[in-house]
């Protein structure tokens, strides 16, 4: 999964303590049914930064935390510990229409308000190199149905989400995250904890993700240098 912010320069900026255009500082949070009970869930402590012009996902499985920590990117929550600095402003501290006039928020992992089959979840990972109003293009669509291959998801294509397993869901996220062809940084999470920050070539290791989407893969190193990450086949 991916993560783009449009914003203002300004003056001001240079309260950041360095050139990065987005700063995550040991944030952390939890939600609780009730502030005297144990949290339901909690995104440990994670820092990282992304510069101008740089892409970063952000992948996990299924509740890793991922839409929480966009939630603290955005700033629609204020984060437990820690903060999150945009152009060296702290964003939960923003008002409203400044946070709408700076941040950009599409969201990719909301619950499926309406059916949608897999190899439309997958060109959700197209997203960011749409410009403007233009929807997918048709080489947007075959890497979608191309990851889902390389994850040994094909069968999957015209499935509806709502109606496959656990297991297969975990490889159609796989799939998406493919689809977007890596990042400059890759942001890993399982269950509430950042397992691993840093290009995609440190962080798509063989052994960490097979723990993190319990599925055996291969990783290799494309021509272009970038890992290409395959699943099994017959497992």
């Amino acid at each position: 999964m991916s993560v783009q912010a449009a914003a203002r320069t300004s003056s001001d900026a240079a309260r950041a303590n360095s050139d990065a255009r987005l700063s995550v500082e040991q944030v952390s949070y939890a939600y609780s049914a009730n502030p005297s009970q144990a949290p339901l869930f909690t995104l440990e402590a994670t820092s990282f930064q992304a510069r101008p012009g740089e892409i970063l996902a952000i992948l996990g499985p299924n509740a890793s935390g991922k839409s929480t920590l966009l939630k603290l990117i955005a700033g629609a929550l204020q984060p437990l510990s820690g903060r999150v600095l945009l152009n060296g402003f702290v964003t939960h501290s923003l008002s409203p229409k400044t946070r709408a006039q700076r941040i950009a928020v599409v969201q990719q992992e909301s619950p499926l308000l309406f059916p949608s089959r897999a190899w439309e979840f997958v060109l959700q990972g197209r997203h960011p190199y749409g410009r403007r109003m233009r929807f997918e293009t048709e080489d947007d669509v075959i890497i979608a149905r191309n990851a889902l291959a390389q994850v040994g998801a094909e069968h999957l294509s015209d499935r509806w989400m709502d109606q496959i397993s656990g297991g297969e869901k975990q490889r159609v996220i796989l799939a998406r995250a493919l689809a977007q062809q890596y990042a400059d940084q890759v942001v890993l999470l399982q269950r509430g904890k950042s397992l691993r920050i840093g290009p995609p070539a440190n962080v798509y290791q063989r052994e960490l993700l097979e723990q993190v989407f319990q599925t055996p893969l291969s990783v290799e190193l494309g021509s272009s240098g970038r890992p290409r990450v395959s699943v099994l086949p017959g497992k």
